[in-house]
């Protein structure tokens, strides 16, 4: 018995050794690198319809002349010379390309997310994090700069990454703790040397989140503009609304944003000492007791401060339609991970449709949804200016492809055509302060730029009908589109890939810490 027992014991230890070192094998296996197309000093585009995205005029049958991605020319007809890279424009329109401005980098997202955001024809992003200290998982803005530097170079497929940001500021579960103590915020003398790190890392802004100390919110408003920087991010749960605006945050991020302050309860809310569990409690009495009057008060300070709104619905969206089969069943999973899918996103979807489908609870995660949608047609009445983002990498949420849903759930709440098109152009370059670059199809501007196959101000699906994308210089045409959605799609699904992805995700401890909170 015991030569038999030892017998088995060897044949574990050699199957548990064998998977070690599939895994290890698996973690260091190499990833392929994307070609990036032929870049071109000069490009023509002859007889194109030209949408402008501010007045919803369409400039029919010009021609557009890019000199290094600088759009020099716009006439009724340019005779091409022979140094010219001709595109026929003829019978389709030309827009800028879409900026998403609420998503989530990793160190995985030249595989699975830039490839689809350049597919999608979304050319320009805004990243909400993360820590510049060197993470397994999430990528910071020493990455993002430097894909930036690789996208001028012709050496990396990747969006331009806009406005660089701070890891989000959430008092003392922000990060683990080992970290320096001024990432946490907890008094207002770590506001000087938070600011001081993140000046010498480039960073635009400091991303507020939801337990951020009142006192150190208020000297970091005060403070961040010495530095060259503003704030943005969420709504503090410990401070009004209106304290917020009146702060000078500049963008605030989710649809329930004003779901917080207009209700009954608002006041407790905030001064709650278990606040997530009264939120929970409370959602049903912000919908049903939501004061119109309150929130009508609050974006009209929205719009005199210039405070913008990126409501992100496809985030309140996943939850209310969690139980619907057609819905959870997307045809963009085959570009996730499916270890991703199966041990992050699947929980939080069961749970989502058990709500769902409960007595008690059934109707609150669509309402708390079309609610949002509400609020985000009087918000743009009263003159909020908005923008589209999504939050990659959130549940359900699709690199590229959710942008295009965004939009056409803004026409849902309310926006126009047009309208839902300036959230994605002109009004995130002018936030950024880049309109002058970006935005619109002008001469001078440059030349990041999607042709469609039809007009998106007729139908905004039409922004999903693409006919190539270009983007410093380089045109993707439907060859390439096609290419770079396989690509990611081929990845996802290999062991190698969901085996890096995992061990990324459970080696982070800025991970660990978010899923302790």
């Amino acid at each position: 018995m015991k030569i038999k027992a030892l017998y088995f014991f060897k044949r574990f230890l050699i199957v548990v050794f064998l998977g070690i070192m599939i895994i290890v094998a698996a973690i260091l296996w190499p990833l392929p690198k994307l070609e990036v197309p032929q870049s071109h000093n000069a490009i023509l585009i002859k007889s194109i319809n030209i949408i402008d995205v501010e007045t919803g005029a369409v400039i029919s049958n010009h021609d557009i002349l890019i000199k290094k991605n600088i759009i020099t020319k716009i006439d009724s007809i340019i005779h091409p010379l022979q140094q010219h890279f001709v595109i026929d424009g003829k019978d389709k329109f030309i827009i800028p390309g879409l900026w998403n401005m609420h998503t989530h980098s990793t160190q995985h997202s030249t595989w699975l997310h830039h490839p689809l955001y350049i597919a999608n024809g979304v050319t320009g992003i805004r990243d909400m994090g993360q820590l510049n200290k060197k993470d397994s998982y999430w990528a910071g803005s020493r990455e993002r700069l430097q894909w930036n530097k690789e996208l001028a170079q012709h050496t990396r497929i990747t969006p331009r990454h806009v406005l660089q940001s701070s890891y989000q500021m959430d008092g003392e579960s922000s990060v683990p703790n080992d970290f320096p103590e001024f990432f946490k915020l907890k008094k207002e003398e770590d506001i000087k040397p938070l600011l001081e790190f993140y000046k010498n890392e480039n960073v635009d802004f400091i991303k507020v989140y939801m337990q951020i100390p009142p006192k150190s919110y208020r000297k970091l408003a005060l403070e961040a503009p010495k530095y060259g920087m503003h704030i943005a991010g969420h709504k503090p749960i410990y401070l009004s609304l209106e304290e917020a605006i009146q702060s000078g945050q500049r963008s605030f991020e989710h649809g329930r944003l004003f779901m917080y302050d207009c209700f009954p309860g608002a006041d407790g809310l905030r001064t709650s000492k278990t606040w997530k569990k009264f939120y929970a409690k409370s959602k049903p009495l912000m919908v049903s007791g939501f004061d119109q009057k309150k929130a009508i008060q609050l974006m009209d300070l929205m719009k005199k401060k210039n405070a913008h709104w990126v409501p992100t619905l496809q985030t309140l969206k996943s939850d209310a339609f969690a139980h619907i089969a057609t819905f959870i069943d997307n045809p963009n999973i085959k570009y996730v991970p499916t270890l991703k899918r199966k041990l992050w996103w699947n929980p939080g979807i069961k749970k989502a449709a058990k709500k769902n489908e409960s007595a008690e609870s059934q109707d609150e995660n669509l309402d708390f949804y079309h609610a949002s949608q509400q609020h985000v047609k009087m918000a743009y009445q009263q003159g909020v200016p908005i923008m589209a983002g999504t939050d990659v990498t959130d549940v359900n949420v699709f690199a590229g492809f959710s942008l295009h849903t965004e939009l056409e759930d803004l026409t849902k709440s309310g926006l126009s055509n047009l309208e839902a098109l300036q959230t994605a152009t002109i009004t995130p370059a002018k936030y950024c302060g880049l309109d002058n670059k970006y935005g619109t199809v002008a001469l001078g501007k440059t030349a990041d730029l999607i042709i469609l196959d039809k007009n998106p101000l007729k139908n905004i699906t039409y922004t999903q009908k693409i006919h190539g994308v270009f983007l410093d210089g380089i045109f993707y045409n439907s060859n390439d589109i096609k290419e770079l959605k396989e690509f990611t799609a081929s990845l996802a699904s290999t062991f190698h890939m969901n085996i890096k992805v995992i061990f990324s995700l459970i080696s982070s401890p800025l991970i660990r810490v978010q899923l302790a909170d």
